[in-house]
């Protein structure tokens, strides 16, 4: 074994590795093969997608807040749409999953061996979040490798005298994450600071000319960056007069139209604002969840430990998503020694500065999710190769044999561990009965989403442009044909309150926005009325009762039509 390829003795296992490879692709594959139910995909990457081709085109929506964030990944999922296939878009996101594993691999195989590489591409492409994010038609895949794929790319520019198509490279792969998704902005904002650093600590870089020179390539990667960016820029400028819109600020117009108070944030546009804005929650992160979860200070000021260790799908207390702990403990024995190689030294570095700065960038938010920190993943699972690598180069020096034991055994139990929940996925999801046709779509969807069945009831008998009140249906509108309005808390109609003339003025309001259907959830409209006062509770009641008849219930779900006055 030679210290320039440390544990080419392993090269034995890479033929395991590919199998195991294989079989979490087919799982994954398996997973996927499902109609999508995933909230977001309902709600965002598959609903604004299906009302442009509904439409003809993009057109804005001030309805769904969502339709204003960039499109990249959504606009590919426009079609296999447009063909009638919503299952095809999980497989393009699990698509960008494997490339960006391919990108581990290709780095680990080149640093390290090709067996090293295959360990690391395995290990991200089974983490718990990039597999329940490989089985859903999300967006966050495609972040996770535009944003490696810069990075890389700063790696390569660095390695090859600085040539300026590799850094034009990077710019086009941060811009493409930019207009991925809006947690792309922290990427930008820190490679964008990196450049030039970078450059000034060459050796063939000094004094005040290699400063300004450093000042200029950073400037050339954020204008390559802002050029791939500028699509969604100028479509939300042109919509809203903000180019990163709802970022940075709410502009008048919009504020009116959701019900709230205009003039209450600035508009501002420049990338620090919109930093500002991200991160600004910070202060009450630990607020809110000592109020909402009961959090002693200690549990509060562990979050970033706890990030790797207590995940759990669907909970937002535990971060609504799951890591890895190996994610956590072997990137800190990448540094065990300094690495003999000057530009590997360097790069780990990198990885370790963006993923901590990064990391916590997108930690001071009220909202803590795991698929937040995407653009992390992929960088902490080569450092955590890089830090099995040293211990088994450390182990190695004294005892061969317990070398291997030991690298078999960590690797064994990372696996595993991600294995588990590969495995249990298959219990949750449950794909074979659709797979076999035991269970038909309508069948499959219901069983997550009971109120599917009352969409497709109310989808059979309502046109295309009819207009339905939506009560406590959550934003779900993917599934709809017709057109669904969704009540907004604090707004004129259900469940905000009734107009101040009671009744009639809420049916006036009805008629007035041509809504003739109201589809509720039962027991969260029940529990809002219980939170009336009484005379607004015997108001609502009388409305149902004498100016809406029942049509269909199904499940906790009811669709009522409005009379006509």
């Amino acid at each position: 074994m030679t210290a320039t390829h440390p544990g080419t003795r392993l090269s034995r296992s890479l033929p395991f590795l590919i199998l195991l490879l294989l079989i979490q692709v087919g799982a994954l594959g398996l997973l996927a093969a499902v109609p999508p139910v995933s909230r977001d995909a309902l709600t965002h990457h598959l609903f604004v997608p299906s009302l442009y081709l509904r439409h003809g085109g993009i057109y804005e929506i001030p309805d769904i807040i969502f339709s204003y964030y960039p499109m990249n990944l959504d606009m590919l999922y426009m079609i296999p749409l447009y063909f009638g296939n919503d299952i095809l878009p999980k497989y393009i996101h699990l698509l960008f999953g494997l490339m960006t594993a391919g990108l581990v691999y290709g780095y680990l195989r080149k640093r390290l061996s090709p067996a090293w590489g295959g360990l690391g591409a395995l290990f991200f492409i089974s983490i718990p979040i990039i597999v329940k994010l490989s089985i859903t038609a999300y967006v966050d895949l495609g972040l996770a490798f535009f944003s490696t794929a810069a990075i890389l790319a700063i790696f390569r520019w660095l390695e090859n005298g600085c040539r300026t198509i590799d850094l034009v490279i990077a710019g086009v792969f941060s811009g493409l994450a930019a207009g991925t998704k809006y947690n792309a902005l922290i990427t930008v904002f820190l490679l964008s600071m990196f450049v030039p650093i970078l450059y000034v600590r060459r050796k063939d870089a000094t004094g005040v000319r290699g400063g300004a020179k450093g000042l200029g390539y950073g400037f050339l990667f954020l204008l390559v960056t802002g050029v791939v960016f500028s699509p969604w820029m100028l479509r939300d400028y042109l919509w809203t007069g903000n180019p990163i819109y709802p970022l940075g600020g709410t502009p008048a117009r919009h504020l009116a139209h959701r019900g709230e108070a205009a003039g209450g944030e600035s508009t501002g546009h420049d990338l620090s604002r919109t930093l500002e804005k991200i991160t600004g929650q910070g202060r009450r992160v630990f607020i809110y969840r000592k109020v909402l979860y009961h959090e002693k200070w200690w549990q509060t000021a562990l979050l970033p430990v706890r990030f790797f260790f207590e995940g759990r799908d669907d909970d937002p207390r535990y971060f609504d998503g799951k890591l890895t702990p190996f994610l956590l403990l072997l990137p800190l024995a990448a540094f065990i020694r300094r690495d003999p190689r000057p530009t590997v030294q360097r790069e780990k570095k990198v990885l370790l500065a963006f993923s901590v700065l990064a990391f916590f960038f997108t930690f001071f938010q009220s909202a803590l999710r795991i698929r937040y920190m995407i653009p992390i993943i992929p960088p902490l699972a080569i450092l955590a190769i890089f830090g099995l690598c040293e211990l088994h180069r450390l182990i190695s020096w004294k005892n061969r044999r317990a070398a291997a034991l030991f690298t078999t055994v960590v690797a064994g139990t990372m696996l595993a561990y991600n294995a588990t929940y590969t495995t249990r996925q298959f219990s949750i999801v449950k794909p074979w009965p659709y797979i076999k046709g035991e269970v038909s779509r309508e069948r499959y969807i219901t069983s997550f989403y009971p109120e599917y069945k009352v969409i497709e009831y109310t989808n059979r008998f309502l046109s295309p442009k009819d207009k339905v009140l939506c009560v406590f249906l959550g934003n779900r509108g993917y599934y709809m044909r017709f057109q669904p309005l969704f009540v907004r808390p604090g707004g004129s109609l259900l469940p905000g309150g009734l107009p101040e003339d009671g009744t009639s003025g809420l049916v006036a309001a009805l008629k007035r926005e041509g809504i003739g259907h109201i589809l509720s959830r039962d027991d969260l409209t029940a529990s809002w009325l219980q939170n009336l006062s009484p005379e607004k509770r015997a108001e609502t009641i009388a409305f149902f009762r004498h100016h809406t008849m029942l049509l269909y219930r199904y499940g906790g779900y009811s669709l009522y039509r409005v009379k006509k006055l």
